[in-house]
Parts: C-alpha cells; sequence; structure tokens
C-alpha cells in the first residue's frame, strides 16, 4: 500500500479503522527540538470525533502513546513512533460491505485490488480514521516549522452552496479564524453551514464543502521544478485524506478565464522586500515558493456513507442488489477535515524546507 511520504522526513502511516491502533513512524525528523505535547494533543482534538451531532458519534479521544524518538522530552534522532488506540469499535455495522459495497466509497475497488481480503470494517485502510495519524505527524511538522516562523492555518470556504470569507491573498489573518465545531472568518456563515450539515444528517444525506489553507512567512524558493514542484509535494500529502476530489493553487480553474495582463502578478518592492501587488499565483511559481502567501484550497465530496436507500450490486451474483447502511458516519467530513489539510501542508512544507535548510538547528532551550 502507497502509506509511506517524504524524500527528507519518511512519514509511513500504518493500521485500520477497527485495528487495535493506529500509528504513525516518521524517520528524518531534526535531534534537539522538543515538541510541545500540550499543544499537540489539542491539534489532535480538533479532528477527534464525536464532539458534536455534526460528526459520527463514534467516540475517540485520539489520545497518542510516543513509543520512540524522544528522549528527555526532546527528538533525539530516532524514528518517532507512535500510536493511538481504537477504543470505539463496531464492526458488525459493516457486515456485508464485502458483498454489497457502498457507492461512492473505495469498498468495490479495494475488494477487486486486495483479492477479497481488504478489511471492510469502518473502511480498514482506507478510513478517514487514518488521519488521525496523519494529523499528528503533520502537527509536529507544524511546530518546526513554527520554529521557523512559519505558519500554518485551515478554515472552510464552503459547505454544499453555503460560502464563507476567503482569506486576503496578500495578507491572511488567522486572529480572525473563528474557533468553534466550524472553523471560519465569518461567524454567520458558520452557522448556516451548521444548520445546513445538521439538515442533512437529519435527512440521512450529507454535504460536501472546500476547505481554503494558507502559509505565511515561507523563504523564497522552496520546492524544485517539474516533478518535485511545491504544488506537486502538496497535492501528494492532500490527496491522502480520503475523500478529496481537488485542490487549486492560487486563481486555480479562475485563472483559465482571465488575461495574462490579468493574471500577472506585479512585482513591487515593499520594506526591503520583493513582493507582488496581486496574488494570483497562490505565492508558488514554477514550483518554488516566491515568498508571498502560499494559498490553497482543497474540494471534498459528500460523505459516502449515507442512511438514505441506495442501489448497488451483490458481488457473489453479480445481480442488481438494495443497500441500506447503518453505523456511525459524517454528514459531512469539511469540520473535521481542516487540520488534516493543515497537517498534510505542513508534511509538504517541511519535507522541502530540509531541501532548503539542511544546516539549521532545531533545538530548542
Amino acid at each position: 500500500m502507497g502509506s509511506v511520504y517524504g524524500k527528507n522526513i519518511h512519514v509511513s502511516i500504518f493500521g485500520q479503522s477497527h485495528s487495535p491502533a493506529i500509528g504513525v513512524v516518521i524517520d528524518g525528523l531534526p535531534a534537539g527540538f522538543m515538541p510541545d505535547m500540550t499543544a499537540l494533543r489539542a491539534f489532535m482534538k480538533r479532528r477527534a470525533p464525536g464532539q458534536s451531532l455534526l460528526s459520527t458519534q463514534r467516540g475517540e479521544s485520539d489520545l497518542f502513546e510516543v513509543l520512540s524518538g524522544l528522549s528527555e522530552g526532546r527528538l533525539c534522532g530516532a524514528p518517532f513512533a507512535a500510536t493511538i488506540k481504537n477504543s470505539d469499535t463496531r464492526s458488525g455495522d459493516y457486515a456485508g460491505l464485502k458483498r454489497t459495497p457502498r457507492p461512492g466509497h473505495a469498498d468495490y475497488p479495494a475488494q477487486i485490488k486486495y483479492r477479497g481480503a481488504q478489511d471492510a470494517a469502518g473502511g480498514g485502510h482506507f478510513s478517514g480514521r487514518l488521519t488521525a495519524a496523519l494529523c499528528l505527524a503533520g502537527g509536529l511538522c507544524m511546530q518546526l516549522l513554527a520554529s521557523q516562523g512559519i505558519q500554518i492555518a485551515a478554515h472552510i470556504t464552503q459547505i454544499a452552496d453555503i460560502f464563507d470569507e476567503g482569506f486576503d491573498p496578500l495578507a491572511p489573518d488567522f486572529a480572525a479564524l473563528q474557533e468553534g465545531c466550524l472553523r471560519v472568518l465569518n461567524v454567520e456563515a458558520g452557522e448556516a453551514m451548521a444548520q445546513a450539515i445538521d439538515a442533512a444528517r437529519l435527512a440521512g444525506d450529507s454535504l460536501g464543502g472546500v476547505v481554503e489553507c494558507a502559509a505565511l512567512h515561507l523563504p523564497v524558493g522552496l520546492g524544485d521544478p517539474m516533478f518535485d514542484g511545491l504544488e506537486n509535494r502538496i497535492s501528494q500529502a492532500v490527496f491522502a485524506i480520503p475523500a478529496v476530489k481537488g485542490i487549486v493553487f492560487g486563481s486555480g480553474f479562475e485563472a483559465a478565464g482571465m488575461r495574462g495582463s490579468q493574471h500577472n502578478d506585479a512585482y513591487m518592492v515593499q520594506n526591503g522586500k520583493v513582493r507582488t501587488s496581486s496574488n494570483h499565483h497562490g505565492g508558488i511559481l514554477g514550483g518554488l515558493s516566491t515568498g508571498m502567501p502560499l494559498l490553497l484550497s482543497v474540494a471534498f465530496k459528500p460523505t459516502s456513507s449515507i442512511f438514505l436507500p441506495q442501489q448497488t450490486i451483490d458481488l457473489d451474483t453479480l445481480q442488481p442488489a438494495p443497500l441500506t447502511l447503518t453505523g456511525r458516519h459524517d454528514p459531512c467530513i469539511v469540520p473535521r477535515a481542516v487540520p488534516c489539510v493543515e497537517a498534510a501542508t505542513a508534511l509538504a512544507l517541511f519535507d522541502a524546507y530540509l531541501d532548503y535548510h539542511k544546516e539549521i538547528s532545531y533545538a530548542t532551550e
């Protein structure tokens, strides 16, 4: 399985939705850095399920246990390994899905690829449960980047047909983010989104949406041309989040309808630094960071596990079969995906940063 990521750090995520535990091993983290475990636990809690009716009622705390990689609270150079227990599984809710796969889910192609051996309980290795391990790895990288002055934050910009404000492309204001069950810039938009998600839940249906992420204070030149471009690296990490269907940087597809005279960002000098007067390029040109805010948006499909009756097939007989699901599922994955997008972006940026500053010290007092 493609569960390993990174060029300078190597992140390996393991486990299944209903296995005894999931976890992550990270090789290549710089020795000497002292992670803030309280802040890391708070970051993990933002992703954890069961905190409101807007998410699955599966009760997982997402508390992690570090097995190796720390000595006296500091990264010591050994591979960092940690596990997160699965304590509230109900595998019986997924009985029969090997035979009658869910529309919109990986059930069918996974059973074919793994010759019927794929763990169907909770989606196995294809479950959003694995993003807890992704957030653990990305949360560490966010702290390492923050020690070098680089900040990352994300928020919901769309749920169904309801929109939040976007970040200022020249100066994203992270302090303006509203911290609640929905992370948005506009409180009224967040309330409308919450109502829409709850209405979909009561109807047995689901919703999708968009998450916008920004990174500030990147040095100029992170990334490489062609296959190791910064967009490439970030996209690979972001697509590890189940339900992601698209990613754009800067103006994205809107650039296709613009002229060069409109899309080109004019260079200028401000306070002795080279900047651009606009940021249609989203902070990346030719696969390299430009020093402007990095801006990306990620589209999520509606959760595939819904409670309305659906049509599928019986894989044993290849005949049509009805499907009515039971169990606990998110009516909208987007609220819990916000920290996942931050984490995936941090993984990619820190991996690229190690190319750029391999000799820098991360030791903390």
